[in-house]
């Protein structure tokens, strides 16, 4: 299955509850091309304990807008619909892993 997509009909509902890591990224985007992957390889590893989705900022400007998206990938885990951490340019998998299992613990 991997990462879901979001749109802004749909982000807020997903991000009220529980763990939700977004990726926000393009196509067009180099480093998003070596951060996607990471992202959907999470989302079946931790289906059940968090939920991994996607935001496309060509297409959800909106999105991307309210959050201050600036630089691309960027990636926001939210709490149960709070934001608890940004995180700016690629990141590996095992500290994606550890942040998300840390949050999920609290």
């Amino acid at each position: 299955m991997g990462a879901i997509t979001l749109t802004k009909e749909t982000f807020h509902g997903q991000i009220q509850t529980g763990v939700t890591l977004v990726d926000f990224w393009a196509p067009w985007c180099g480093p998003c091309k070596i951060q996607l992957p990471i992202v959907e390889e999470l989302a079946n590893e931790l289906k059940g304990e968090a939920t991994l989705a996607k935001v496309n900022v060509d297409d959800e400007t909106e999105l991307a807008s309210q959050f201050g998206i600036r630089s691309i990938p960027t990636l926001l885990l939210f709490k149960d619909g709070k934001l608890a951490d940004t995180m700016v340019g690629v990141n590996q998998k095992h500290i994606l892993k550890e942040k998300i299992t840390n949050l999920t613990k609290q």
